[in-house]
């Protein structure tokens, strides 16, 4: 088996178009040989804990309502390529995602990772919904099968605070600046929402080495 580490932030739509690339290509190998853990990277570690007004946040960003207009509008292109729904006029707020990647490690431990990664992204990119808000992550543990009781109690507390933000840390002293990262093996990092032909090929090329060492 070779180890796919996959850096990623919820709220980041080219991760969840560069998500769907990937399992389309995994759909196309079945018998791939990777194992997949997900690994948190912030895009805005500096997002108050509440979160922002989103209009407020892109227009800061980028200069203006027209500039982000622009900005997105690659987005959404590569996400109808991809077959997404992304109704990014219901989303209302921009979060600080400490707490959606402290859910997705919880999840990990339940061996439920990408399951929760696709929660997440369908609540945000999909439904509109704050997943900077503890309710909203409540429910969507539930909707994965882990104890919703136990995950709202975690996410009162400070537990795996400082776990999620070294390993954010970690990330980015590698030399990590955006997300999607996808590190193969611990080895080569292929960056970007690259197209599901990519990953094909990288897999038949991953698959003939391994055939070649037996």
């Amino acid at each position: 088996m070779v180890k796919l580490d996959i850096l990623s932030d919820p709220i980041c739509p080219w991760c969840y178009i560069g998500k769907a690339n990937l399992f389309k290509a995994l759909e196309q190998k079945p018998d791939h040989p990777f194992v997949i853990e997900w690994h948190p990277f912030q895009l805005n570690p500096d997002m108050p804990a509440a979160g922002m007004d989103r209009r407020a946040y892109l227009e800061g960003k980028f200069g203006g309502k027209m500039e982000a207009v622009k900005a997105y509008a690659p987005v959404v292109g590569k996400a109808e390529e991809a077959g997404l729904t992304i109704n990014l006029d219901l989303i209302k707020t921009t979060p600080n995602t400490m707490n959606a990647h402290r859910l997705i490690h919880w999840a990990g431990i339940e061996k439920q990772q990408t399951p929760m990664v696709d929660l997440l992204f369908k609540a945000y990119f999909v439904e509109g919904r704050d997943i900077g808000d503890n309710e909203v992550l409540t429910d969507l543990a539930d909707e994965a099968g882990l104890d919703a009781a136990i995950v709202a109690r975690l996410l009162t507390s400070d537990s795996d605070l400082d776990d999620i933000r070294a390993r954010d840390a970690h990330s980015r002293e590698m030399g990590i600046s955006a997300v999607p990262t996808f590190i193969i093996a611990n080895q080569h990092a292929v960056p970007g929402a690259q197209p599901t032909e990519m990953w094909v090929q990288i897999i038949t090329d991953i698959q003939s080495q391994i055939a070649k060492d037996a």
